[in-house]
């Protein structure tokens, strides 16, 4: 047949994006609660998951996905019904821009968004600055007030503490404070950094169970600057009126939580001890009355499941990104001026962050009406399909920039048509370079996608956001090393598949070019 070569580069395109966009069955929940990447959060999202399971409802915890304006904008959207929050950073942070004076007034503005909020759980987690009691005595500090007179002391803050209305910029006003050394950190990395002595003061959560277990001092509030941070739920209008069992859960944790229960629930998780669903079913059922078993999932169940997760990732990204990339590649290399805009803009999108990459997708994504966050986030597809295009389009373009002139014009002095040319000649000339550029973004995606983790869509960033958290390095390499082992894994297999489909000659020129 004439045209059999591009029928079959057709095929393949079509086989590529079919195999690629359809998407898996998804497990459709009735409730959905989300929680912020800190252990108190994914402890208390665990407890009314599990009340609200045991009530009857499906429900779904989105663990540790974000910071507040993540989560509390997935709340607002519709993507989540229920996550815990404090009520000192509803008001300096996320309700900031409308200065709410009192709890009605909270409340008030709250409603007005389609947010209820509940009474408070029992306890307050309040911002504080926190030194070792070895460097405070040294220096001889106990208040915020204290550290005026000692302008080199070395700040290590979390970037959400350092960007809040209520967070450094306002403190060091308020105090008057002259440090000028101060640097973004992990909450949970700035613990071991500050007992190795690499800095001398961190922020913390006064229900930190790091506080009480590495003996540290936290400096007091002399000047009153921070607000009380009650912790409530914040849960969707919509989302209760639909299942009353959701409110009647919120409702069942108002004033059941201690300050000291919290802490000893944090601890217990931190040292290993007990997981957070083990921790949340054990306090529900002991102080409560709510009998509740969370069945323990084996380490190899674990990673199979978040596995699976990542490979759907990659599927659903690189995928499609190998048929637009080599569509762009042609065009590119077809169209000089315009090709190179193409390669501009892929590059560009190369450069930015990619946990910025993702802030910016979320809202645009939710705006669509698509799933933004958790289970089959069309964002976290987005972004890695983004990421994969530069090496896919510049290689395609310099395979087929790199073809001797003569081959080209033997090809037109046959007869054969533009397309005909390009899909028995050109493209098969420019295989092993265009495979080289796929090999690359098939490597890079694998890695980047243990980030959708970041906004609850799984994979294999899971185990290692959460080992990162609790300091456990078996966790971490749960999720590390079968990231690694699969990126070798598609390396081999597109090694393979070269030499299976590339012709001998072909691989000797590129040697003999190499």
């Amino acid at each position: 047949m004439k045209h059999t070569a591009v029928l079959k580069w057709a095929g393949l395109a079509l086989t590529l994006l079919i195999v690629g966009l359809v998407p898996l069955p998804r497990h459709s929940a009735q409730v959905r609660i989300g929680s912020k990447k800190f252990t108190e959060s994914v402890i208390l999202g665990e407890m009314l998951r599990l009340i609200t399971t045991n009530a009857g409802l499906d429900s779904v915890h989105y663990r540790e996905f974000g910071g507040t304006r993540i989560v509390f904008n997935a709340l607002e959207s519709g993507e989540i019904d229920a996550y815990p929050e404090y009520t000192g950073t509803i008001q300096q942070e996320i309700l900031a821009r409308e200065n709410v004076s009192d709890d009605d007034a909270m409340k008030h503005e709250l409603q007005s968004r389609g947010i209820g909020i509940s009474k408070s759980m029992g306890f307050s987690n309040t911002y504080a600055l926190a030194l070792t009691k070895k460097r405070a005595n040294d220096l001889g500090i106990t208040t915020i007030s204290d550290l005026k007179r000692l302008p080199e002391l070395r700040l290590a803050l979390t970037h959400e503490f350092l960007e809040r209305k209520d967070g450094w910029p306002a403190l060091a006003r308020h105090y008057d404070l002259p440090q000028r050394n101060v640097v973004g950190v992990d909450h949970d990395l700035a613990y071991p950094q500050l007992l190795a002595g690499e800095i001398d003061v961190i922020d913390v959560y006064t229900t930190d169970a790091m506080i009480y277990r590495s003996d540290l001092v936290v400096l007091e509030d002399d000047s009153k600057f921070f607000p009380r941070y009650d912790a409530v739920w914040l849960y969707g209008l919509k989302a209760a009126e639909r299942h009353p069992e959701l409110l009647a859960a919120v409702r069942k944790m108002e004033g059941a939580v201690s300050e000291t229960t919290m802490r000893e629930l944090n601890n217990i998780v931190e040292s290993h001890q007990r997981s957070e669903s083990q921790a949340a079913a054990d306090f529900l059922r002991i102080k409560l009355g709510i009998d509740v078993e969370e069945q323990k999932v084996s380490w190899v169940r674990m990673i199979l499941n978040h596995l699976g997760e990542h490979l759907d990732l990659v599927r659903r990204s690189l995928l499609p990104a190998i048929v637009i990339g080599v569509a762009l590649g042609v065009f590119c290399q077809r169209y000089r001026r315009s090709g190179q805009v193409v390669l501009a803009v892929t590059g560009l999108l190369q450069t930015i962050p990619s946990l910025a990459l993702l802030v910016l997708l979320l809202p645009v994504i939710a705006m669509l009406g698509l799933p933004s966050i958790g289970e089959g986030s069309i964002t976290a597809v987005v972004a890695l399909f983004a990421y994969c295009l530069l090496p896919i389009v510049r290689n395609t373009f310099t395979g087929l920039e790199g073809i001797p002139r003569g081959i080209v014009e033997s090809a037109t002095v046959l007869g054969l048509s533009r397309s005909s040319k390009l899909a028995e000649v050109e493209l098969p000339i420019a295989l092993p370079t265009m495979l080289a550029g796929i090999r690359t973004a098939a490597v890079q995606n694998v890695g980047f996608a243990t980030l959708g983790a970041i906004i609850g869509a799984g994979g294999l960033g899971q185990p290692i956001l959460r080992g990162i958290r609790l300091n456990d390095v078996p966790l971490i390499l749960a999720g590390a090393v079968p990231a690694a082992l699969l990126a070798l894994l598609l390396q081999f297999v597109i090694d393979g598949l070269e030499y299976a489909v590339v012709p001998r000659g072909l691989k000797n020129a590129r040697s003999v070019r190499e």
